[in-house]
């Protein structure tokens, strides 16, 4: 990503969809507060996050916050809040890729390319940005170009009113481990990338979002929204609900996702549903597209009454009935839990 860019997003404001500062979360244990100049109890998120107890919350002031951050699952329950007028105002950002060499030999691979990792369960953000400032024009050495925002392995994690900036594989929705699902819950926010930028074998409902797919230069293909990776025993992979996408990129450019199979799995069969959203003209008419060997028609890919100029109803593009519609929805995919 252009550095250029990330401080001139981080000085707009709030952006379509992501608006004002989140309301308070009520009283948890404990509360640190994060601010860059030394007025809080630590500098760096990282530091509270390690000083504070389960169930904390940690309060971040405005500024750009450099370097990974990870919440271990030994601390479950952790918030954290953007105390700025809006998600730009607060920025926790790294800049390394799947193929940027370690300081100890080899290179960090996509998981460790995370700016934010979340392995405690019950984890909530609101009001700030998570961001991957990899410059890949910068970097022409490094092919492994996978860099990445937020990677969740956690069950029952909550995003509301969170920007997330990146490139390729900005958002990695996961779960600890093949077969054990993991439910996520992304409301208001803003998503940007532009090749497999939502992807993983997470369950995850992002609603009332913007994703907004970023323009490669190309007039025939700038890249995929979604990558799911969905176990094969699990009916639900990602949810879009009244969400808007949107693009710079020329007409017909963009496609709706591919299935991932990691490692070749024949069992991560990728569950997507896009239902009740508005599509811009960057989303053509077969929206659809193979990964590698792996044909989309062999996923579980569908949409339902969705309207605007990428909207268009063809062939190559499944739709649910009003019956299946009645089964795809935000309670079935969090399955009891009320975020």
């Amino acid at each position: 990503m252009d550095r250029r860019r990330l401080l001139t997003l981080a000085a707009a404001g709030a952006v379509a969809g992501v608006t004002g500062p989140a309301a308070a979360y009520g009283r948890p244990r404990a509360r640190l507060v994060v601010a860059a100049d030394g007025t809080g109890d630590h500098t760096t998120v990282q530091a509270a996050v390690d000083a504070v107890p389960a169930g904390g919350l940690v309060d971040i002031r405005p500024g750009i916050y450099r370097g990974q951050v990870i919440v271990p699952a030994d601390k479950p329950d952790l918030r954290f809040r953007g105390l700025g007028a809006g998600p730009a105002d607060v920025v926790v950002v790294d800049d390394r890729a799947n193929g940027t060499p370690r300081p100890g030999g080899g290179t960090w691979g996509t998981s460790g390319s995370a700016s934010v990792t979340v392995d405690g369960p019950g984890f909530q953000a609101r009001n700030l940005t998570f961001a991957n400032d990899f410059d890949e024009a910068a970097h022409p050495e490094i092919t492994g170009r996978q860099a990445v925002a937020v990677l969740t392995r956690a069950d029952r994690v909550v995003f509301e009113a969170v920007r997330f900036l990146g490139n390729q594989d900005t958002l990695y929705l996961n779960s600890p481990a093949t077969g054990v699902p993991a439910r996520v819950s992304l409301r208001g926010c803003h998503v940007e990338g532009d090749v497999d930028f939502v992807f993983g074998r997470a369950t995850a409902v992002l609603e009332r979002c913007r994703i907004h797919s970023l323009s490669r230069g190309s007039t025939t293909n700038n890249g995929y929204v979604t990558a799911p990776s969905t176990d094969i025993a699990n009916p639900y992979g990602f949810l879009f609900v009244a969400c808007h996408f949107t693009s710079d990129a020329p007409p017909a450019s963009v496609y709706l996702g591919r299935p991932w199979h990691p490692s070749q799995d024949p069992d991560a069969i990728g569950q997507c549903v896009i239902r009740d959203s508005v599509l811009g003209p960057h989303i053509g008419p077969a929206p659809w597209s193979d990964f590698g060997s792996w044909p989309w028609r062999d996923a579980r890919f569908a949409e339902h009454r969705n309207a605007g100029p990428g909207a268009v109803v063809t062939p190559d593009r499944p739709q649910l009935t009003p019956e299946q519609a009645a089964v795809f929805t935000p309670a079935a995919y969090l399955a009891g839990w009320t975020p």
